[in-house]
């Protein structure tokens, strides 16, 4: 199955309530987002704009999209661009010896960056939510060894920056 294919499949299959589809839309939002500012360099305010305009609750290839949590998404987008720096060095040391975060495809950074976002910046997300909803934003994009990956990478930079 292709990765658009997986995405769709994931946005109709969303299980829980309409707050927490709205909020598991906002982070696949986020993520797609962040991807596209490192792909494109798109500035903040037209990146956001074009997301709220375009692509938050649309209807692509005939599927109907959850409506986002706007603010989450916005919170996410926001905190990943503001705080970078302070993500990519939490993230990077727990990628394993060899590795940067630059040798890392752009959408496994983004999940990366987001859920680290959260961590950091986000207590009122319990951290076993947060890494899961990323862990499932993986699993539409990548198989089962990366999504594999992300989950220790995200359980490790849990235990760094929730516990201090």
């Amino acid at each position: 199955m292709s990765g658009g294919a997986r995405t769709r499949a994931r946005a109709r299959k969303r299980a829980g309530n309409a707050g927490d589809r709205a909020r598991s839309a906002a982070r696949l939002a986020a993520v797609q987002a962040l991807y596209q500012q490192d792909m494109e360099r798109t500035p903040l305010p037209r990146l956001l704009d074009e997301f709220h305009r375009h692509r938050l609750g649309a209807t692509v290839e005939d599927v109907r999209y959850a409506d986002a949590e706007v603010a989450f998404f916005d919170d996410v987008v926001r905190g990943v661009d503001a705080r970078r720096d302070e993500i990519d060095a939490a993230v990077a040391p727990r990628l394993g010896e060899g590795w940067r975060l630059d040798r890392l495809d752009k959408p496994m950074r983004a999940i990366l960056r987001a859920c680290t976002f959260e961590l950091l910046a986000r207590p009122d997300v319990p951290t076993a939510a947060a890494i899961r909803e990323y862990v499932d934003v993986a699993d539409a994009f990548y198989d089962k060894r990366e999504t594999g990956f992300v989950n220790a990478v995200l359980d490790a930079v849990a235990k760094d920056v929730r516990s201090a």
